[in-house]
């Protein structure tokens, strides 16, 4: 891989938005062991997957770091989740620290249904948490688990984002749909839930629930690539509405862990046609420094 190859069509697509660079909600950064684990199973082709995977980034740490920041992005996230019970609250001791060391990532922290939530989601939060991962899919949970009032409680009241994998893509769980999460924004209905994957593959339905939650948002993450439409085509009835929501989608690119390059990643929402550069600047950059306070 050709760092410079890689780089310069990123620079060039933000450049001529005359954009200051990237905010990029969607990115992972984990324990090396837990990465390890994670690229071992997409090259398994496991039955989460289903598909052939190459991990397009697989690098040491310090040089993905250095990738995105060669890319421009300007502020990144460290998604960490748990698939166990006594997982989540080690993870987010890693990932402060990473945050610590690395300024422009934002402090991440993730949960999961047991004892105890409530009370490492709050401490997570006082140290500097501004975002956190719920993987419904790979955690085989109900996001309504009792469990969870407290968690979901605490982030509502303190209006922290929540990048939730709950789309049936690209493979469906027990728990994912659009249903748990019409529940769960009955019972609390001012949560800041961001939309994975713009909700793959049940786009349209999950475009219903961002209409009828002004604090839902979409992140476009492996939305529109090619190797997305192949298998989950995004309904093409239904690309105006992305117009509208415009001021709620944020780009995500699942780096490290896509099939292809960044720059393609960015080319799928760029030639989407479905509105103008300003429309494309709140995406890359504006909405994501909008929620998490950036300059």
């Amino acid at each position: 891989m050709d760092e410079m190859d890689e780089i310069a069509p990123v620079r060039q697509i933000w450049q001529q938005l005359e954009l200051p660079g990237i905010v990029d909600v969607h990115t992972h950064f984990m324990p090396k062991s837990v990465m390890d684990k994670v690229w071992q199973y997409f090259d398994s082709a496991g039955p989460l997957t289903g598909r052939e995977w190459p991990i397009r980034y697989r690098t040491a740490e310090e040089e993905r770091v250095h990738m995105l920041r060669r890319f421009g992005v300007r502020a990144f996230s460290s998604l960490v989740y748990a698939h166990k019970p006594d997982m989540a609250e080690w993870l987010n001791g890693w990932a402060r620290q990473f945050a610590l060391q690395t300024p422009d990532c934002l402090s991440t922290a993730t949960f999961y249904p047991e004892p105890g939530a409530a009370d490492y989601v709050e401490t997570a939060i006082t140290q500097g948490a501004k975002l956190f991962k719920s993987h419904i899919q790979v955690g085989q949970y109900e996001p309504n688990d009792p469990r969870l009032d407290g968690v979901w409680a605490i982030l509502q009241d303190s209006a922290t984002p929540v990048v939730i994998h709950c789309g049936s893509g690209p493979a469906p769980g027990d728990y994912t749909g659009p249903d748990p999460i019409r529940s769960l924004l009955t019972r609390y209905p001012r949560l800041v839930l961001i939309i994975a994957h713009m909700g793959m593959p049940e786009y349209t339905e999950f475009l219903d629930i961002a209409a009828d939650h002004p604090q839902v948002r979409l992140d476009t993450t492996m939305a529109f690539t090619a190797f997305a439409e192949a298998a989950m085509p995004f309904p093409a009835d239904h690309l105006p509405r992305l117009r509208d929501l415009g001021e709620r989608i944020l780009f995500g690119s699942d780096f490290p862990n896509i099939p292809y390059s960044y720059a393609e990643a960015m080319r799928a929402i760029t030639d989407l046609g479905v509105a103008d550069d300003d429309w494309l600047r709140d995406v890359f950059y504006r909405n994501g420094a909008r929620l998490f306070g950036l300059s």
